[in-house]
């Protein structure tokens, strides 16, 4: 793999916060699109990791997301390198943002793009806007505001379905908005390699972690080299599933210690596969696709949605 060669710079996220960063043999990088599992992968990690479902500390502090821009990045290093444990870092970078490390092992997660995007205008919905401002002023400040949005901080549509096309038809390039359609497919597409075996890069789907979680969970350790004694699976399975997480949403929630969310149990919203079926006419699933398909990758598209005959 070569070298990072793109940027990847928006109003949350930075990737260039990742030059320099000194990598351990055994770090874990969970570089996923927005709202295809990344929180729920991060907690596969710390399971398989600790073997317990009783984390020291909160999982945001965990396993951090190096890029937000909520965050002192000289802070947030010095934490990761005080960490005794194998690493398992967040981040929204596609692979070819990140830098490269043989060490490394990558892991991403795909999901149909239809429950991504709604999944998206929750998140929007639950999304304090002043707190995260707050949260970026007191960190990096405010001063770039007027470069990455010259028009001034937008406020989301009002309505789910207003704020699902909103992410679905964002015409803004990848390397600037990672947070709509095309940026999950790009983020997907950057991954595929890994449909070809390459041995530090791991590409997961949503469906198959609901269909199968355990399985999914046992096949992640394989690839991560971690050995789980027979008798603790049941346990970290079952701390791993959606309803049990949504429990522990005040622990598990990301940026938690910065009240970016309305409601920290409705981050975990839903956590479901086709919930689009029941929001989408026909006419509306002929324009998704007609987006779709401007978008050019038909073999990650397929990939993604699986279910040919209801796409």
């Amino acid at each position: 793999m070569p070298d990072a060669v793109v940027r990847y710079r928006s109003v949350v996220a930075d990737s260039a916060r990742w030059e320099g960063f000194a990598f351990r043999d055994g770090d874990i990088v969970i570089s996923t699109p927005s709202k295809c599992g990344t929180t729920w992968t991060q907690m596969i990690c710390a399971l398989l990791v600790f073997q317990t479902p009783d984390f020291a500390a909160p999982l945001a502090e965990i396993s951090p997301w190096l890029d937000m821009l909520t965050t002192d990045r000289d802070d947030l290093v010095a934490a990761l390198e005080a960490q005794p444990h194998r690493r398992f870092i967040k981040t929204h970078t596609p692979l070819d943002g990140l830098p490269f490390d043989d060490r490394v092992t990558y892991v991403c997660v795909g999901r149909d793009p239809r429950d991504a995007g709604f999944s998206w205008s929750n998140h929007l919905a639950n999304l304090d806007m002043d707190a995260f401002f707050a949260a970026r002023r007191k960190a990096v400040g405010l001063a770039d505001l007027d470069e990455l949005q010259p028009d001034g901080p937008q406020e989301p549509p009002l309505t789910e379905i207003e704020r699902f096309w909103q992410w679905v038809d964002n015409p803004a390039p990848v390397s600037e908005s990672s947070a709509h359609l095309a940026g999950l497919v790009h983020h997907i597409r950057t991954f595929w390699l890994a449909t070809a075996g390459a041995p530090n890069l791991v590409l997961l789907h949503y469906d198959d972690l609901q269909a199968d979680l355990e399985g999914q969970m046992r096949q992640l350790a394989r690839r991560l080299g971690i050995d789980v004694p027979e008798p603790r699976w049941p346990q970290l399975v079952a701390a791993a599933r959606f309803s049990e997480m949504r429990s522990r949403a005040d622990h598990l929630v990301p940026n938690g210690g910065e009240n970016l969310w309305r409601d920290n149990t409705e981050f975990f919203h839903r956590g479901t596969s086709g919930q689009w079926r029941a929001r989408l006419s026909g006419d509306d699933l002929r324009r998704y696709h007609q987006r779709i398909a401007e978008l050019g990758d038909p073999e990650v598209a397929g990939w993604l949605h699986r279910d040919a005959a209801a796409s």
